[in-house]
Parts: structure tokens; C-alpha cells; sequence
């Protein structure tokens, strides 16, 4: 069963395994930095095997004029199981009165596009990046 929490810095070893799974190396190029970002957002919230961490959304910003999610991100043995939404539902809805809640994708990833179009986000597009806003 999947349960959903707030964490910090210290789940950053589940944290680092997904990022290293799904090759998004940048992260890992610096253990501290990564925990300095990790402590200096504004919310995490993981979805948690028993105390496996299944995936997770971060968000940074004010939390009162802007929120960006910085990371939204499921391993791929718990997709298709509505993680994702669940988790990007909470911060889509925890933050609905802020003026402007954000995230970027890759503009050929069309899978992420369907997925923010879904809750009625407005693209703005430039280049091999596109940003979805409310």
C-alpha cells in the first residue's frame, strides 16, 4: 500500500537511486549541493512503499506568489498506478490560491505534455523546453 509524506533530506539515498534510474545525472554530481536544494525547498512529498520511496514531487518558490515544481518523478515499476497524479495533485491543490504554480518539461516528451494539459495548464514554449502554468 502507498502512503504519502512530507520529507526532507533524509530519504536523499531513495532519493538519488531514482534520479541515477532514470538518468537524470545532473543531480548527482554533487551530494551536497543536492542536499542543500533538497533542504532549501519549500515542500517534498514522497510516495512511500512501506519505507521504500516510490517517487516524489518538489517544490520550490514562495509558496504564496509562485510555486515551481522542480521534480515531479515515479519509478517505473510504480507507473501507471495514479503516483504521479496523486502527488501532483496534492501540491496542485495545498497551493491553489498562488498566483502562478509552474513546471517545465521537455517539449517532445509527450506523455508529461498530455499529463499538465490534463489539469488545464497553459503551455509557454521556447526552444526544446516547455513551461505549464496556472
Amino acid at each position: 500500500m502507498i502512503t504519502y509524506r512530507e520529507f526532507t533530506t533524509e530519504h536523499m539515498s531513495g532519493v538519488k537511486e531514482i534520479f541515477s534510474q532514470e538518468g537524470w545525472l545532473a543531480y548527482l554530481n554533487d551530494d551536497a549541493a543536492l542536499e542543500r536544494a533538497f533542504g532549501n525547498s519549500l515542500l517534498i512529498l514522497g510516495a512511500f512503499d512501506r519505507e521504500k520511496l516510490a517517487g516524489f514531487i518538489r517544490c520550490v518558490g514562495d509558496g504564496e506568489h509562485i510555486v515551481l515544481v522542480q521534480d515531479l518523478i515515479v519509478r517505473k515499476e510504480y507507473r501507471g498506478g495514479g503516483i504521479g497524479r496523486m502527488l501532483f495533485s496534492a501540491m496542485w491543490n495545498r497551493y491553489a490560491k498562488v498566483r502562478m504554480f509552474q513546471v517545465t518539461t521537455d517539449t517532445g516528451d509527450e506523455k508529461d505534455n498530455r499529463f499538465y494539459q490534463s489539469f488545464g495548464m497553459k503551455p509557454l514554449e521556447k526552444g526544446c523546453m516547455i513551461s505549464y502554468f496556472r
